[in-house]
């Protein structure tokens, strides 16, 4: 009546070697550590970077326990971990040498950074320690707020630009271009006149609404941005923003930095072990400008490194295609680009389009009227200093639209494109919120937090044996699995722990317990109406479900409310929430049945159940 299939009792088995293998890494202690990041826009750092530091720091007889490249988002690192402090300052100076040749241009950044003692057989499954939040970590959190009518503003100061500059090329004559706020008003007198005009701003422009309107002599056109591309306008305004912050913050060298979308128009950046603010906004704040510069035709290729630089010209050495000699004077800035998206060319190869504004349209064609088969390069420009993103030769006379071919691969021309949008914020921020959390005070917060949770288990241990005597034995030994599996799932997914997560754990513990709770009354209930020990147990489980079932559900349905709208320290506590519900369902009745059955279930001729005392009715 009693007993489980062999098949229930491995997965109980296999969820308990789960759970132990991925709470095994948060035992380990730290170790002092290094990490390689890229210091410059359009310098990456991939698997092969690995090799270089491990070449590096055997050049330099440093000895290191492990070197290991990861990726966090977009961005790619690389960690070497070290016994001592000592290594780890020599490490430093080891690879900054090897890595920078030219110290006051360095492409890669060598900052300290701490690593766990997880062996290798564990990393390698992916066994890692929870990730800590900054209240239990120490560092600085900012909520930016993102003026996405900046975006629709830029956008439509664009279009105007550009409306008004076509009209006047197609000799349309009307009686002046007004914008409001979301729209491009045209007046016209001569209604022949305002229909050729609709019909080159909707050829020009495809993700526009044109509306006629008006009567007589006063006639009117408006021009404003489709519903999806007015939404689509103010999400990649927002993503470029995170994607220019990403850039930015990468130079701090922060480990695990979360730069997150909260809502329509915020972005939550948290940079876990930093307290120096007045930096963290300095590289926030840092502009990153763009150069399209025509190529010094005067200099043969390939003597670019080893010519004399004439005068109105400049040498850039780094970036691809460099060395080159460009002109000092630009053809436009990337204030001029309204957008760039990676695409193919007419011969499906991968290519980048770009789109300028009204005013960078008309330089670019006379900066390549007469110029065919003459080179062309962008050039990104950080902390004063230019790299060269791509040289092209010009094809055709360009416009406002143009492309870049050759690019090689379709990830060099996602990276280019996102270069051409990201060298600048899309949009105007102001940070409406700013925490500092001292890594001494992310510190006690961890041992409180640890404690609570501690004390509550061991009073709710000692609660339940005593009241409910071995079922209450084997409600702690439930318990105890439910809490193996949560900080499992929590280290597995590298969720981010936080204070209010460390409640959301004792509360999880409470919620499990009080499923047992009601299966140990249950089964009581049975025993008191007269059932067989083994019927009692048996209807105890069955009929307690429902219940238990329903409180969960009801429970998690909120936990998910506060997941999907809630932000910040809410989000952190619905998600230990939601998964503390989940792994708490499957420990207090599946794994407490088990171990239930594996006692009780053998016995064929059971009279008692230690449960503790059934009180009974008296008899009137």
């Amino acid at each position: 009546m009693n007993r489980y299939p062999v098949w229930k009792y491995v997965l109980i088995v296999i969820a308990l070697t789960f759970g132990a293998l991925y709470t095994l890494p948060n035992f380990y202690s730290s170790s002092p550590a290094l990490q390689v990041n890229s210091a410059k826009s359009t310098v990456k750092v991939d698997s092969d970077m690995q090799a270089r530091v491990e070449d590096a720091l055997k050049s330099a007889q440093v000895t290191t326990t492990g070197v290991f490249f990861a990726i966090n988002g977009t961005q790619g690192s690389v960690r070497a971990r070290f016994v001592d402090p000592d290594a780890q300052f020599k490490a430093k100076e080891a690879l900054e040498k090897a890595l920078n040749p030219d110290a006051t241009d360095p492409a890669y950044s060598v900052t300290f950074n701490s690593m766990s003692n997880t062996p290798g057989w564990l990393q390698s499954m992916h066994a890692l320690p929870m990730f800590l939040g900054l209240d239990l970590r120490g560092g600085v959190h900012f909520l930016m707020q993102v003026d996405t009518n900046g975006v629709l503003t830029k956008r439509l100061q664009s279009m105007q630009s550009g409306i008004r500059t076509t009209l006047r090329e197609k000799d349309i004559r009307h009686s002046g271009i007004e914008r409001s706020a979301d729209q491009i008003t045209i007046k016209f007198t001569d209604a022949a006149i305002r229909s050729r005009a609709k019909n080159i701003v909707e050829d020009q422009l495809r993700d526009v609404d044109v509306i006629e309107s008006g009567s007589g002599s006063d006639l009117v056109l408006t021009v404003s941005l489709k519903q999806v591309a007015l939404q689509q306008a103010k999400a990649d305004g927002v993503k470029q923003n995170i994607a220019t912050l990403s850039k930015r913050i990468n130079e701090l060298g922060v480990s695990e930095p979360i730069i997150q979308q909260q809502g329509l128009d915020r972005i939550v950046v948290q940079l876990p072990g930093v307290v120096d603010v007045a930096r963290a906004k300095d590289i926030i704040g840092r502009t990153a400008t763009l150069e399209v510069r025509m190529k010094d035709e005067s200099i043969m290729d390939g003597s670019d490194a080893t010519a004399a630089v004439p005068f109105g010209s400049e040498l850039f050495k780094t970036g691809r295609n460099a060395p080159v000699i460009l002109y000092k004077d630009p053809v436009l800035t990337g204030e001029s680009i309204s957008g760039a998206s990676a695409s193919f060319d007419q011969h499906q190869q991968p290519s980048v389009s770009i789109d300028l504004n009204s005013d960078g349209g008309r330089k670019m064609r006379e900066a390549t009227r007469g110029k065919i088969g003459k080179k062309m390069a962008i050039v990104l420009f950080e902390k004063g200093r230019g790299e060269v993103l791509t040289v092209a030769t010009i094809q055709a006379e360009l416009g406002s639209s143009f492309q870049i071919t050759g690019m090689g691969s379709t990830e060099a021309a996602s990276d280019l494109a996102l270069l051409l949008r990201a060298g600048a914020l899309a949009a105007p921020m102001d940070i409406i919120e700013e925490r500092v959390i001292g890594p001494q005070l992310g510190a006690e917060n961890v041992k409180q937090g640890f404690n609570s949770t501690l004390y509550g288990f061991i009073a709710i241990g000692i609660f339940m044996i005593a009241y409910y005597m071995l079922f209450g034995v084997f409600s702690v030994m439930a318990l105890s699995f439910n809490l193996l599996l949560l900080i499992a799932s929590l280290s597995l997914l590298q969720a981010a722990l936080t204070l209010p997560g460390m409640a959301a754990i004792a509360l999880a513990l409470g919620m499990a317990i009080d499923s047992n709770v009601l299966i140990n009354e249950r089964i009581r209930e049975e025993l008191r109406s007269g059932s067989s020990p083994q019927a009692a147990i048996s209807a105890g489980f069955d009929r307690a479900w429902a219940t238990i079932l329903d409180s969960n559900v009801t429970t998690l349905i909120v936990g998910l409310a506060l997941l999907i709208f809630g932000s910040g320290a809410i989000r952190g506590f619905a998600v230990v929430h939601c998964l503390g519900i989940l792994t708490s369902m499957f420990s207090s009745v599946f794994v407490s049945r088990g171990v239930v059955n594996l006692w009780y279930g053998r016995k064929r001729k059971l009279t008692t159940v230690a449960i503790g005392q059934i009180w009974k009715p008296s008899n009137q």
